[in-house]
């Protein structure tokens, strides 16, 4: 019987934008679970590590084991996306090739016309049997199904964590323990829109929007508060509601292929089977903080994946494109203003590209055997640009935003939240790791004449203030999304991500100490910042942070006189700081000075005090 190949193109009009309906229809992984494909396996033995972004993956549909070797999707996004599976042969195997190309174009009056296309080649007889009844009907009914739900979806606002979800399943007296510990986040103060809205999720959404959530996402979502949410979060994993997970992340396709349940079991070194490579853990970048249920609340099976990587599993990427050597490629992408990089998977180096108004609106890229171009091509948003291959090998052109993305719950944003820092003190690294955490801002506190008070006015009333101190403290340095690292007899050292807000609740906390209620001694507070690089250590249990920026901040504390705060150059630097002394309505003063630091030299630093005097 002759070996033809099967042909499909399959149309539909939607009433949603490419944009809008790229993130469903897109999310091929999301795509493939919701037609209902099973999970796939992969091979990651080392003699099956495939050139060029290629996996070997398995599953089983039918009672038949199919095994294929994938080629790396190619996509521009929101335009079109395609891949290419080639199938190992075997006796019950009835396909050798699939290939598909969906295309998103936009509709004059608005909204998308869809082709999907689908070339399949059989694999003996089997092959022609199940072809034009698994392909050519059941998927082209569930797949235009499928669309049309996406396309109601975008237009109904909806996520998918609002889409009721299949195979749903409470554990034993889930139900009736959701409902207490909801009442429960309520009692601790928690918005009651937000719980509702958290109940209801935990209650209907599917497996798979429950297997990693992103308190960020849920936010741009919900319209609601981002630091609220997060802190929800903190609150119900507390309360048994949720569990966390720390997510590492692959700088280069900036998936989460690992995850673990403690910071302690973070390693150093990281292999992403995706990319091909190792990477080093990163607070500010790599490590995310994610939540899922309790498996005493709700039964969330572990994560299966259902395709590999899609357009949307690597959002950043606006353009995977597979060119042989020689060949090249137009594309016409829809791009955001911001910097990106052209680079290949198998050429070292990379093009720095800059999407701007004034952008070129056609731009040649060049892969060559000697490396990229060393100038920064300024693009339009919606630019025709000309990939070409001028290597001898083939080559997976990537162009990436160089940002990231802002939706990520970061290890370096959550280790500084005081809620954070209170709920989870066992959260560390194990001894002796070291980690980057990125640059945060330290502060050194100390009170002034604290030891003369304790011999004035006794010490249990010295102690009294003091411990009223620290809560004055503890509220400024919260409000300011900060933590209190550690106090050490009545001086404090604490963290923050934000140097102005830093610096304005230092200020804060030196008025209302100043200006105590009727009957109580005023107190001066010393105080010094220092913003810059840290490294995260487990110092006695708890993650604790040390190098330059701390022993720095550490000695400016000592030139404070507990009526200023005493600033480096780097935190007067901060264009927020700047503006913050140009324009507080408070009389606001910043005088610099020169020192040099006990340990660090010769070197003369710049140094700035500053004063706030309250109008009246």
């Amino acid at each position: 019987m002759s070996e033809k190949e099967y042909y499909y193109c399959w149309e539909w009009d939607f009433k949603s934008s490419p944009a809008q309906l790229w993130p469903l229809a897109a999310n091929t992984n999301r795509f493939d679970y919701d037609t209902g494909l099973p999970a796939y396996e992969e091979d990651r033995t080392a003699e099956t590590e495939l050139e060029n972004g290629r996996h070997r993956l398995r599953f089983r549909m039918y009672g038949v084991a199919l095994e294929w070797d994938e080629e790396p999707f190619e996509w521009v996004a929101p335009c079109r996306f395609g891949v290419v599976r080639n199938y190992k042969p075997g006796p019950l195997q009835p396909i050798a090739q699939l290939r598909v190309l969906a295309r998103f174009y936009s509709k004059p009056e608005g909204g998308t016309h869809l082709t999907y296309e689908v070339w399949a080649k059989p694999s003996g007889l089997l092959g022609h049997l199940a072809i034009p009844v698994q392909i050519g009907i059941l998927s082209h009914r569930d797949f235009g199904r499928v669309f049309k739900h996406y396309d109601d979806m975008v237009q109904q606002s909806k996520s998918f964590v609002d889409d009721p979800g299949r195979g749903i399943k409470f554990a034993s007296g889930g139900r009736e323990r959701l409902a207490n510990i909801s009442q429960k986040l309520l009692a601790q103060g928690v918005d009651s829109a937000l719980v509702e809205r958290l109940v209801s999720t935990i209650e209907v959404a599917d497996n798979m929007s429950l297997d990693r959530i992103r308190p960020y996402a849920l936010a741009n979502h919900w319209g609601a508060s981002r630091k609220a949410v997060l802190e929800m979060c903190l609150l119900a994993t507390r309360a048994g509601l949720l569990d966390f997970q720390w997510d590492l992340l692959c700088p280069s396709c900036r998936n989460a292929r690992e995850s673990v349940s403690s910071l302690g079991d973070v390693e150093q070194t990281v292999h992403c089977h995706t990319c091909r490579i190792d990477y080093t853990a990163n607070f500010t970048q790599s490590v995310e903080l994610t939540f899922r249920p309790n498996p005493s609340i709700r039964i969330v099976p572990e994560h299966q994946e259902y395709c590999m990587s899609g357009p949307i599993s690597s959002p950043h990427i606006a353009v995977q494109q597979f060119l042989q050597p020689g060949t090249h490629r137009e594309v016409q992408p829809l791009l955001e203003n911001g910097r990106y990089r052209i680079r290949t998977m198998s050429l070292p180096g990379n093009q720095l590209l800059q999407v701007s108004e004034n952008g070129m609106t056609e731009a040649r890229l060049l892969a060559q055997p000697a490396g990229w171009a060393n100038e920064e091509a300024r693009l339009a948003a919606e630019p025709t640009l000309l990939l070409e291959n001028l290597t001898d090998e083939e080559q997976l052109f990537i162009m990436e935003r160089l940002d990231w993305s802002d939706d990520a719950v970061v290890a370096a944003e959550v280790t500084v939240m005081q809620q954070f820092r209170d709920l989870f003190a066992e959260e560390a690294l194990r001894p002796g790791d070291q980690i980057v955490v990125g640059s945060l801002t330290i502060l050194f506190t100390d009170l002034v004449g604290s030891t003369q008070m304790y011999r004035d006015i006794g010490d249990a009333p010295a102690f009294g203030l003091v411990l009223n101190h620290f809560d004055v403290l503890l509220a400024e340095i919260k409000a300011a999304d900060g933590a209190i690292v550690k106090t050490i007899g009545d001086a404090v050292m604490a963290v923050f991500r934000d140097p102005a807000a830093a610096l304005r609740a230092m200020l804060t906390a030196q008025t209302i100490l100043a200006n105590p209620p009727e009957g109580e001694l005023p107190l001066r507070l010393k105080a010094a910042l220092h913003h810059g690089p840290c490294i995260g250590v487990s110092l006695n249990d708890k993650f604790d942070y040390f190098g330059s920026t701390v022993n720095i901040a550490a000695r400016l504390e000592k030139f404070a006189t507990g009526e200023d705060v005493i600033i480096s150059h780097t935190v007067y630097a901060d264009p927020e700081v700047s503006r913050f002394l140009a324009h507080s309505a408070d009389n606001v003063t910043a005088t610099p000075f020169e020192s040099v630091l006990r340990g660090f030299g010769e070197e003369c630093f710049t140094l700035w005090r500053v004063k706030s005097t309250p109008t009246m």
